[in-house]
């Protein structure tokens, strides 16, 4: 595998430096925390490493309400950043959420329609539908469009039950999404279910290419437990710490954590750890105030530079998915827990991307939604059983280092761009061979 250090140059086996304009948009972007800033910020200093001419469009605003407001416009890493003025209201409603990406809709297609021309266009889905911007400058101006689903919109919110295609304006937004994803030069998803998904878009298979989301070997790796830092500022260092990390969305449950913490409420050795934020937080903070569940600890979020601390004070790391979003989203948390060397408990359908990972490598345990008599039965195991934990943790970063680090799955996304960027072709020199021979290079 390919490491994830700086690129040799000069060698023979070296790929040479490409060339070509691209253009990154997405409403998050370094140094947002939020997880498509994270991986954006990742992709495009990787491209631009390789020779690319990388520039990103994307909100002044930032995913944390109150975070201060970076410059207009800044070069990072080689990387030249366009950032757009925007609301910054937060994810605590709908309405709050809809203002945010409503501005940042406004200002990005504007300032993207008046941009010089690029080669290659890359949208994510925040807000859903930006990708409409990369359909319209491949309209307009031949610009090729790559449509990197994370996630699927409105699809998650009609899953939810929190739209209804009856509604005109959502069938509207719903045929519009699906229709840039089948207008996209290239679809670039996380997993086989989303694919499935786009698939069912009317979205030519031959467009799609998986490239799984990813975390960094040098950022993420594994620590000991005896010694950790954080678990003894936390007061930790003798506990098994079952950790949930990350977005507490509404695309997860929680009723299952929530009932194992119940049920082991009197197995002082246990403690649930929260850390993040997110519309489900309520629910648990709830839960742990009028229960007086004392085992469950919540934390807000790590800055990135201690991830690797952060997510190595679980034994165990825990992630649910409801089964309505199977194939709309693809919690990225799994590939944080298999670097840092930690086991996971995935909650959710058993045919997914989650589970399919944690059974193929062998690190970790899948369950089914509900099952809460298994979640008490594996934490339990797992605590009594420290050696089985290493193992799975063991195999968690084998697998990690083989599929989802970060230097192969961008060396995969060179290949998606590269394959769109017509190679330049010497000019045809009509002069019969043994004449340009003869004439050398003069």
């Amino acid at each position: 595998m390919a490491g994830s250090g700086s690129r040799q140059l000069g060698g023979e086996d070296t790929p040479p430096l490409q060339s070509g304009r691209l253009l990154f948009v997405n409403q998050y972007y370094w140094p947002d925390h939020a997880s498509t800033a994270q991986h954006l910020a990742d992709l495009v200093e990787s491209l631009a490493a390789d020779g690319y001419e990388c520039h990103v469009l994307c909100g002044q605003g930032g995913y944390k309400p109150g975070t201060p407001r970076p410059p207009a416009f800044e070069v990072h890493n080689g990387v030249q950043i366009h950032r757009v003025p925007t609301t910054s209201l937060g994810r605590r409603s709908t309405l709050t959420r809809m203002i945010d990406y409503l501005s940042f809709y406004a200002r990005a297609m504007a300032s993207g329609l008046t941009m010089p021309r690029f080669d290659v266009v890359v949208t994510l889905s925040t807000p859903p539908i930006i990708g409409l911007i990369g359909t319209l400058l491949r309209r307009f101006k031949g610009t090729r469009h790559v449509y990197w689903s994370m996630d699927l919109h409105p699809d998650a919110s009609l899953a939810l039950g929190r739209m209804s295609r009856r509604n005109p304006i959502v069938a509207a937004l719903a045929a519009l999404s699906d229709l840039v994803y089948r207008q996209a030069d290239t679809v670039v998803v996380l997993g086989p279910y989303m694919a499935d998904r786009i698939a069912a878009k009317r979205v030519h298979r031959d467009r799609l290419v998986t490239v799984p989301v990813w975390s960094r070997r040098e950022e993420i790796y594994p620590m000991p437990r005896f010694g950790h830092p954080l678990r003894a500022e936390l007061g930790l260092s003798d506990k098994f710490v079952a950790m949930y990390s990350g977005n507490l969305g509404l695309a997860h449950s929680f009723e299952e954590f929530l009932g194992a913490a119940r049920r082991l409420r009197e197995c002082s050795n246990i403690v649930f750890l929260f850390v993040g934020a997110g519309p489900r937080l309520v629910e648990v903070r709830s839960a742990k105030e009028t229960e007086g569940l004392d085992n469950i600890r919540l934390l807000d979020y790590f800055p990135r530079e201690q991830l690797h601390a952060s997510l190595s004070i679980a034994d165990v790391h825990l992630i649910s998915m409801r089964r309505e979003m199977t194939g709309i989203v693809v919690p990225g948390k799994l590939y944080g827990a298999m670097a840092s060397g930690r086991p996971a408990i995935f909650v959710g359908p058993e045919h997914s991307e989650s589970a399919d990972t944690i059974r193929e490598a062998g690190c970790g345990l899948t369950l089914r939604l509900g099952d809460v008599d298994g979640l008490v039965d594996a934490l339990s195991g797992l605590a009594s059983d420290p050696d089985r934990a290493d193992r799975m943790g063991q195999l968690a970063r084998a697998a990690f280092l083989d599929s989802h680090e970060r230097a192969t799955c961008c060396a995969r996304w060179n290949e998606v761009i590269r394959d769109l960027i017509p190679t330049p072709q010497p000019a045809h020199d009509p002069r019969p061979v043994a004449a340009q021979v003869a004439g050398g290079s003069a």
